[in-house]
């Protein structure tokens, strides 16, 4: 197939990655960034031989056919919903929009336009994601019935210079990181029903460690530790816990408890990793599936290329990110009231990858 036009909006830190990683999929080619800040869209264009141009022009350019929006959370659905009037298809980093009304606004504008929504993460294509999802599939540990997600740290002014965002509405662990893990245990068991949570705030300022701002103060104004279950359509539970208070811990970020085994599956925030099983006696599950040696952001957009050229559903689509933004906002709602929250949302499982292969094929199980 010939490669889709790609342009990309927001030249920040994760653009860098994109922009490295079009290389290997022959499905797409970037053929223009954009920035508000134009020495940073310029800067890119330098760095990858690539034109530098402003937003507006790059959605009004007839060789762009997915705009990719790299901007922040709170500028993903006005950036998204521009483009998609402009008759371009969409894929945005995580979350899909700053609310869930905003991301239900950019999927009923998408559908009109009969275009293709598509949302990050995508580490979930990854080649020790999918092998895991081949084992539940295989049916190795029977029925999962419960599971863990856990992802808690000290917080990010250890280490980022600029950490404020992180402790606004809209930031968070949860919004900042659950993506990551909702969106695996949904590859793995499909669409949450029903959710319950309790959240705290362990303090109201946090001081920066690093960088030109070292020993200022930020203030707290979101919850930095929220522990909640989701209740899965098919019936799993899964407890999940996302914290900016923790110093050190010995949980694993994802397991899976099933009616003949356990499933443990490694960082969703990565395509790699060891994935272990126990059916009788622990062990190391070879990996199965293409793209788990490396770093493949990028993977979920060429899968949405090539799907917009073979005329099937993409697997890091609209619905999936609407879904898991909801799932959030509901742990969020659930930890304020007090009460369970039943997610009115749902989306499909994504079709699974085909094993084997090598970088840059992409094929379902039902294309072989």
């Amino acid at each position: 197939m010939s490669p889709l036009g790609i342009g990309i909006i927001g030249c920040g830190v994760i653009s860098e990655i994109y922009l490295k990683n079009a290389a290997l999929f022959p499905q797409i080619e970037i053929r223009a960034v954009a920035d508000l800040r134009a020495e940073a869209a310029e800067a890119r264009a330098r760095d990858f031989d690539v034109e530098a141009t402003t937003p507006e022009a790059l959605i009004a350019r007839d060789d762009i056919d997915i705009v990719l929006n790299l901007t922040i959370p709170a500028a993903h659905a006005e950036v998204g919903l521009a483009a998609i009037a402009a008759g371009k298809h969409v894929f945005s980093e995580k979350p899909l929009a700053g609310t869930l009304a905003e991301a239900h606004d950019l999927a009923r504008a998408a559908e009109e336009a009969g275009l293709r929504l598509g949302c990050a993460p995508d580490t979930f294509l990854g080649g020790a994601h999918q092998t895991a999802r081949a084992l539940i599939d295989q049916g190795r540990i029977g029925q999962p019935t419960a599971g863990t997600a856990m992802l808690m740290l000290a917080g990010h002014e250890a280490w980022h210079p600029n950490p404020d965002f992180y402790y606004q509405p809209g930031g968070g662990p949860l919004f900042d990181m659950g993506p990551y893990y909702i969106t695996a245990m949904v590859n793995l068991l499909g669409p949450v029903a029903r959710v319950s949570a309790l959240a705290a705030r362990g303090r109201d300022t946090r001081t920066i460690a690093t960088g030109p701002r070292a020993g200022e103060t930020v203030p707290v104004e979101v919850p930095t530790h929220v522990a909640g279950v989701m209740e899965f359509a098919s019936g799993a539970l899964v407890q999940i816990a996302t914290s900016f208070e923790v110093k050190k811990h010995r949980h694993t970020p994802l397991e899976l408890y099933g009616t003949e085994g356990t499933l443990v599956i490694p960082d969703p925030n990565r395509f790699d990793g060891d994935v272990e099983i126990f059916d009788g006696e622990w062990r190391s599950e070879p990996l199965t599936h293409a793209h788990g040696d490396g770093n493949y952001r990028a993977l979920g957009l060429a899968d949405m290329a090539a799907s917009i050229v073979e005329g099937r559903p993409h697997r890091a689509n609209g619905a999936l990110a609407l879904h898991v933004l909801e799932v959030m906002e509901a742990l969020l709602a659930s930890s304020e009231n007090g009460t369970a929250i039943p997610i009115t949302s749902t989306c499909d499982r994504p079709a699974p990858l085909a094993p084997g292969g090598e970088t840059g094929r992409i094929a379902s199980m039902e294309a072989l």
